[in-house]
């Protein structure tokens, strides 16, 4: 087993975990997406109309659309695409309409779930290890280690273009000590099955394709250091690869053996 696998086990598996992990990941109470009076008014008469095509251009104005479904996402991005397919339209306001009213309002002002906000509590908590975070420029010419800090499309380019790696999207953080480099991708893991399982390969296929100039690691917290007979516990512990807590990352970067 990896080291860094053990020393993660041990810790969530001891006193504390948690208490420390919410000083990266703290629960904040997010309020409602409330809507004024004349919002609703307005909404309620266009829900009343039977309208789909208005109805549904009406609630892509909103940050939150009432239920889920696939395809909203894709409608979002034309207005012409509303045209082009009424049947989808039709289909994704007749739930609205099966839903009632009431039921829609409390959709559009739902607070943003939890999950969607862990990787922005992940970057705001990485200054606080200790080591500065550097415009491209600073970074590249700072002797020491410090980490690169960017929008998401500067570091995937970073990435990319620097260090050759071969990514569809962001790493979650760049770091460097001297002229060696790390690279990696935080995860969350509140439960096991479904979309965690799918955020759980998402940091796996970073670590398991070879970079040149950069050591990739998951930085990996939750369920996933749970002993148990799951197919993550037993896929963290046969890695090849570097996978630990984030409770770890400042004593990797200090103490890994750069090659």
């Amino acid at each position: 087993m990896n080291e860094w696998v053990k020393k993660s086990i041990e810790i969530a598996n001891s006193k504390g975990y948690l208490d420390r992990l919410h000083e990266i990941y703290p629960v904040t109470i997010e309020s409602e997406r409330k809507l004024n009076n004349n919002t609703k008014r307005q909404l309620k008469i266009t829900y009343e109309k039977q309208d789909c095509t208005e109805l549904f251009r009406m609630l892509l104005k909103f940050k939150k659309f009432p239920i889920k479904d696939p395809y909203v996402a894709f409608l979002r991005k034309k207005d012409v695409f509303i045209d082009y397919n009424p049947r989808t339209v039709e289909r994704i306001t007749n739930r609205l309409y099966d839903i009632g009213f009431d039921e829609m309002i409390e959709g559009i002002e739902e607070p943003k779930e939890f999950n969607r906000q862990m990787g922005t509590l992940f970057k705001a908590w990485i200054p606080k290890i200790g080591y500065p975070l550097l415009s491209r420029l600073d970074f590249e010419k700072y002797e020491g280690i410090a980490f690169l800090q960017g929008s998401d499309n500067e570091l995937k380019d970073y990435a990319n273009n620097y260090l050759g790696c071969e990514l569809s999207k962001a790493p979650d953080l760049i770091a460097k000590k001297y002229e060696n480099y790390v690279i990696g991708e935080a995860k969350f893991l509140t439960e096991i099955g479904g979309h965690q399982n799918a955020q759980f390969e998402d940091a796996m296929r970073l670590i398991k394709n070879p970079i040149e100039n950069a050591i990739p690691i998951a930085v990996l917290d939750g369920v996933v250091w749970i002993q148990s007979k799951t197919k993550i516990f037993k896929a963290v512990c046969n890695l090849e690869g570097i996978a630990l807590t984030s409770l770890l990352l400042k004593e990797f970067i200090e103490k890994i053996k750069w090659q």
